[in-house]
């Protein structure tokens, strides 16, 4: 999950409410806006907005939950998917495949960029930025 770790001027973002896709979103997952509905972030698309929310259940397409606005000064704390031992700060990364939580260790069309590291293991939790 992206778990919000600073602003550059310390402010607190506002809560959206948006329509989702048919996803079952949970807290910290990164979003993107496709087809007016709010859905997963992966790869190499650049997340737009992180849910507030956990639900055990699917959506159902249209369903309004709570986010956040991503801004490029914000900085989220998360997880390497895999080991990250050829990553060196300041290389964007691409976000997992599926889950919408996590960093990958593949720089090529990166979007994350890592600007803090506690290791380099798959699991090891990194700081990025959707600059």
């Amino acid at each position: 999950m992206f778990l919000l770790h600073s602003t550059d001027d310390g402010r607190v973002p506002p809560i959206e409410y948006l329509p989702c896709s048919a996803i079952t979103p949970k807290a910290g997952m990164a979003l993107v806006q496709s087809s007016g509905n709010l859905a997963i972030a992966t790869g190499t698309t650049k997340p737009t907005y992180i849910s507030m929310i956990d639900r055990a259940s699917a959506c159902t397409a249209g369903d309004i939950i709570p986010v956040i606005r991503i801004d490029p000064d914000m900085i989220f704390e998360t997880s390497f998917s895999a080991s990250a031992a050829d990553v060196k700060l300041g290389q964007k990364v691409t976000l997992h495949a599926s889950n919408g939580g996590q960093v990958t260790a593949t720089t090529t069309s990166g979007v994350a960029e890592v600007v803090y590291m506690d290791g380099t293991a798959s699991g090891s939790m990194c700081r990025v930025r959707f600059a």
